[in-house]
């Protein structure tokens, strides 16, 4: 043991670029190379910002953004209300490639995972040989672009995969976090949102190195605990912030970090949903079913809260997950703060398999499962076949 405990963390961070815009270009040629949004089109009143292209951020378009909003930047850009079923099938095809390098792989949304190649170099070689060739390997073999950081904190990776975008590799060294984190604008501060940022200038400090300077003490003294706990870390690589942990044994989970904190319910709706068909999704392939889900919400100002119910009867099908995590949200939310991040988890999964109660009747949710798993089946056996499920985005959606 302690011979593995000297071994450094190696720590890959792969985020799949501009994911559901990259996925529509893939599929329609005719959009490579255009300002593409997707979540809506103009006219889906209550539509939000899913992902919009690397074109179409030019114009100031970002995820959570309304459709309307969106329309008036980029009036010239495709809206699209989108696949989500496809974006499954394609998140799918890189986490099984993700597979082959690493026994331990943390997937922490439809679009990215954490990776951990401690002690592999004599597998694979060095950590930027084997970034280089998983690159190469999603590329050939789904189309996709990806981009990797690499660093020994899951934190430093996290940030280093963002900073060369599109199809970019960033490598920090073990021993230079700090180094690395001091040499970037307060903007990359990751986790760090708009407001917290404000804050930070009015109190004199304006970069990430004379936030270095302070003592935790202080920072908690002018910011708070969780703010100036977090912020003291954070400058310093946040070596002990583990992305995921509780979800690799017996749940299967999604969170997603988000760029712009998240205020308005339609916004905060469309990513639970999303959160939800990731979950279910995985839930299907792997064959197993839970009655127990868990959310989180982390606020703008680092406070985390979280709550979980078990039902009588297991989840059913997206809908019905959907159904439960609004409830469980409904329960915690505090309106008109800023949320930073939202993930859902269904506990204690066990296999199909296992006899479970059923109730009397037949019920809608169930045969909504059952419509779902023949989907999922059918598509197993015959990878040509396309079938949608209705509803994902918005209302509004086809």
């Amino acid at each position: 043991m302690e011979e593995d405990s000297a071994i450094p963390k190696v720590y890959f961070h792969v985020d799949l670029d501009a994911f559901f815009a990259s996925v529509e270009q893939l599929d329609h040629p005719e959009y490579r190379g255009k300002p593409l949004i997707v979540g809506g089109i103009p006219g889906d009143r209550r539509a939000v910002v899913s992902t919009a292209s690397y074109e179409a951020r030019k114009f100031g378009v970002h995820s959570a953004m309304p459709i309307v909003k969106a329309a008036q930047l980029c009036p010239h850009g495709i809206f699209v209300r989108g696949n989500y079923q496809r974006y499954q099938e394609k998140s799918l095809e890189v986490m099984e490639i993700f597979q082959n390098y690493s026994p331990e792989v943390i997937q922490m949304s439809i679009d990215e995972a954490f990776l951990d190649l401690t002690g592999t170099s004599g597998i694979f070689g060095s950590a930027e040989e084997t970034a280089k060739r998983l690159k190469k390997e999603v590329l050939e073999k789904t189309g996709l672009t990806v981009s990797v950081g690499i660093a020994s904190t899951m934190y430093v990776a996290k940030i280093a995969s963002g900073l060369k975008k599109p199809d970019g590799l960033t490598i920090v060294q073990d021993g230079k976090e700090e180094e690395f984190m001091m040499s970037l604008p307060l903007e990359k501060l990751w986790g760090c949102g708009t407001k917290t940022q404000e804050r930070l200038k009015a109190a004199g400090l304006k970069t990430i190195k004379e936030i270095h300077g302070k003592s935790e003490n202080l920072l908690i003294s002018i910011f708070g605990k969780g703010t100036g706990s977090f912020l003291y870390n954070a400058v310093r690589g946040n070596r002990d912030m583990i992305f995921g942990g509780e979800a690799k044994n017996h749940s299967i989970s999604s969170e997603r970090t988000f760029d712009f904190d998240l205020t308005d319910r339609t916004s905060i709706d469309t990513a639970l949903m999303e959160l939800c068909m990731n979950v279910l999704y995985r839930m299907h392939k792997e064959h197993v079913r839970s009655k127990t889900v868990a959310l989180k919400i982390r606020y703008e100002d680092f406070t985390t809260v979280s709550v979980q119910q078990t039902s009588e009867f297991p989840v059913s099908n997206a809908d019905d997950l959907y159904e439960r995590c609004k409830t469980l949200f409904a329960k915690k939310w505090t309106a008109g703060r800023g949320i930073r991040l939202l993930g859902i988890a269904c506990q204690n999964v066990e296999d199909k398999s296992v006899p479970v109660q059923r109730s009397l009747f037949a019920s809608t949710d169930e045969k909504k499962a059952k419509v779902e798993e023949a989907i999922f089946a059918m598509e197993d056996k015959h990878p040509e076949l396309k079938i949608r499920k209705a509803r994902l985005y918005s209302k509004g959606a086809k």
